[in-house]
């Protein structure tokens, strides 16, 4: 129905204002808008341009890979909006509004800042997510997740939360590419900036030393190593939409030794052109 599935009067799905033609299959996502022309300023060639509320657009060439990049703005509110609708335009024909028969798959990959909870992971560490963790509730209203739920448990445990976090992965085949120029690890996605990643500014958070608590975490022979807002969101997504998922973090901030990376913005473009060297060639 046409309250369901919102098609502008130009063919172009609501939100993101694209038509399929317009999306590669290959898609690097940030969530600063400014952040767009950062990433495909690299590109060999762009074709296309968009700016449409926070989702900018930009479609080209790079080492004779068709790809795209776009922003998302911030929080998984934005990140189940835009897998939704990419979906849509690779699997749902927009005309007819049926469900394609065959399905693609997108390669989607973030490219995002996050902190560190962890001592030993310093301000200008990249870091691919293996695991995201959800600390809001978007996936209450979707099918369960498959796949094991262990940390999301643990974390439920420890700050004696009302509801279940959700967890889910990266793809493999993604994560199999990258070189020693990224450490690994389990990404906690927090549904703010301040409070639910334990900042303190007039308002004091409702768990008292969340970092250190969850930093010390040991499950399964795994631990927490950084906070952001999107990569649970992608990875679930991913997993019940059939997209391949990869969230790779430029680490800017040391949250226990209370750091900032002084040069956050080459870090940033460190993290850049290795994600497009990496995936495009």
């Amino acid at each position: 129905p046409a309250s369901e599935l919102i098609i502008n009067s130009d063919g172009s799905i609501y939100h993101l204002h694209l038509k399929p033609e317009q999306l590669a299959s290959l898609v690097f996502t940030v969530g600063d808008p400014d952040r767009v022309a950062l990433v495909s300023r690299y590109f060999d060639r762009v074709d296309f341009k968009l700016n449409k509320r926070e989702f900018v657009t930009h479609t080209g060439w790079l080492n004779g890979n068709r790809v795209t990049v776009m922003s998302t703005g911030m929080g998984t509110d934005n990140i189940e909006i835009l897998m939704t609708e990419l979906d849509a335009l690779v699997n749902v024909d927009l005309e007819s509004r049926e469900i394609k028969a065959e399905k693609t798959s997108l390669q989607i990959i973030r490219i995002g800042t996050s902190g560190s909870m962890q001592a030993d992971l310093p301000v200008g560490t990249l870091l691919a997510s293996e695991i995201g963790i959800g600390m809001d509730t978007l996936i209450v209203y979707y099918p369960e997740l498959a796949g094991n739920q262990s940390l999301a448990k643990a974390i439920q445990v420890e700050l004696g939360l009302s509801f279940l976090p959700y967890q889910a992965s990266a793809s493999v085949s993604l994560i199999e590419k990258l070189d020693q120029n990224f450490v690994k690890g389990v990404t906690l996605t927090c549904p703010g900036f301040y409070a639910p990643q334990g900042r303190e500014v007039r308002l004091k958070p409702r768990f008292d030393q969340m970092i250190e608590r969850l930093s010390a975490l040991r499950i399964e022979d795994k631990r927490l190593t950084n906070f952001e807002m999107e990569t649970a969101g992608y990875y679930a997504m991913g997993e019940l939409l059939g997209h391949q998922m990869l969230s790779l973090n430029a680490i800017v901030a040391n949250r226990p030794l209370k750091q900032f990376d002084p040069e956050a913005d080459k870090t940033v473009d460190r993290l850049i052109q290795l994600a497009l060297d990496t995936f495009t060639k």
